[in-house]
């Protein structure tokens, strides 16, 4: 068993500017806002008192009002679209829910910060600090983990540590009761990666082990107290220790891509692209977007992904486009029947938004690319790394 620290302390970012807001319709919005507002002229102070710090500071006490008011419109803009607009979780997905109360009784602010700040690679969860290319300065990250806090309505959980545990005899154990949905190596199905680095950096032993111990009241993860031994489960953790890697994480830094300035027409003088019918009105296969960007064909590429997805990489001549900033390439897009397609991770929650909002203001032919960006990549369709949106001949 390997022991290891509830989180590492990372930098998450500068300041940087307020991003532009999403309407907030959700039915928790008055009662945050009005409470916020409330204390604000009243002069008083917002005390969580049952989020004191207990054992390693799992969370910050007392919270500005206007952190709440600034934190709340944050994750309506960030993250409601996966997360639900009332953290229940698995709008999108299947991003886990941020306001159980067994998830908050047993995670730190640090945790959030980080997790929030540095994202999972690799995942639909992009990196939303600043400092690893995404829009969030350090202060709005602390707002978010704010907000989120603000749900917990239980006392912080008790985590005794785990016994030893062994983790080649928990593999059985571990293809039976949880790879349908964590993934055989822990990558992810319908539920959260086990195996990210970003999580196993920041996430406890004995954390793990009481997610695996108490579940997810009202969500799909039971708690397996009920089902396996002591000894079973403090197996289970060591398996999942064993996934991290040995080295450190780094602070990967990321850059930030430029604002769209020009048009972003990919091969202006080629032919429109004879796609299919689109599935459902909505959706182009990956393979036919290929080969009419092979073919030369002339079309506009948006990446509705947060930005700090966009860098690490994207399809060739795509812009960026993330789907909380609506406006970013609007005014350069063409008006003349040019197809106009976006794409996510999801593969369609952020693309949709982005094309419906389109739709909404006029544009047509336009679609989402349908199995999403990392389809497209395993398929071994080019694709570029770095802040510009590239061409073919720069494509890996």
């Amino acid at each position: 068993m390997v022991d290891h620290p509830g989180g590492r302390r990372l930098a998450v970012g500068a300041p940087s500017p307020y991003p532009p807001p999403i309407a907030m319709s959700s039915p928790r919005r008055p009662l945050y806002v009005a409470l916020a507002l409330a204390l604000l002229a009243g002069g008083g102070a917002l005390t969580l008192s049952h989020c004191a710090p207990r054992g390693g500071a799992r969370t910050g006490g007392d919270v500005d009002e206007a952190d709440l008011v600034a934190g709340a419109q944050l994750y309506r803009t960030y993250c409601g679209l996966c997360h639900g607009d009332e953290g229940e979780g698995y709008a999108a997905d299947n991003a886990n829910a941020l306001a159980n109360q067994q998830f908050l009784a047993s995670v730190t602010d640090e945790f959030l910060r980080v997790n929030i700040a540095r994202g999972h690679p690799g995942t639909p969860m992009a990196s939303y600090a600043r400092t690893h290319g995404g829009p969030l300065s350090s202060e709005e990250v602390d707002q978010l983990v704010a907000f989120i806090r603000s749900w917990q309505e239980v006392p912080p959980a008790d985590l005794p540590a785990p016994g030893p545990g062994d983790a080649e005899r928990a593999e059985p154990i571990y293809a039976a009761q949880c790879a349908s949905c964590h993934g055989d190596e822990g990558e992810g199905v319908t539920a959260v990666s086990l195996n990210h680095p970003v999580f196993l950096a920041t996430a406890s032993d004995a954390q793990i082990r009481y997610a695996i111990a108490k579940g997810r009241e009202g969500t799909p993860m039971p708690a397996f107290e009920e089902r396996l031994t002591a000894q079973q489960i403090d197996d289970l953790t060591a398996l999942l220790r064993s996934w991290e890697p040995e080295e450190e994480l780094d602070e990967d830094a990321v850059a930030e891509p430029a604002a769209v300035t020009a048009s972003p027409v990919i091969h202006p003088d080629g032919e429109a692209p004879d796609f299919p019918e689109l599935r459902e009105g909505r959706y182009v296969p990956a393979a036919e977007v290929a080969r009419a960007l092979q073919d030369g064909r002339r079309m506009v590429i948006l990446d509705a992904r947060p930005t700090s997805d966009y860098t690490r990489f994207h399809v060739p001549g795509a812009v960026p486009s993330p789907y909380y900033d609506l406006e970013r390439v609007k005014e350069h897009l063409p008006r003349d029947g040019t197809w106009i397609l976006a794409y996510c991770g999801c593969p369609h929650a952020a693309s949709g938004r982005v094309m419906d909002h389109l739709r909404a203001e006029g544009f047509e032919n336009t679609a989402v690319i349908d199995e999403g960006v990392f389809h497209w990549r395993d398929e071994g369709y080019p694709v570029v790394v770095g802040p510009e949106p590239g061409t073919l001949a720069d494509a890996e």
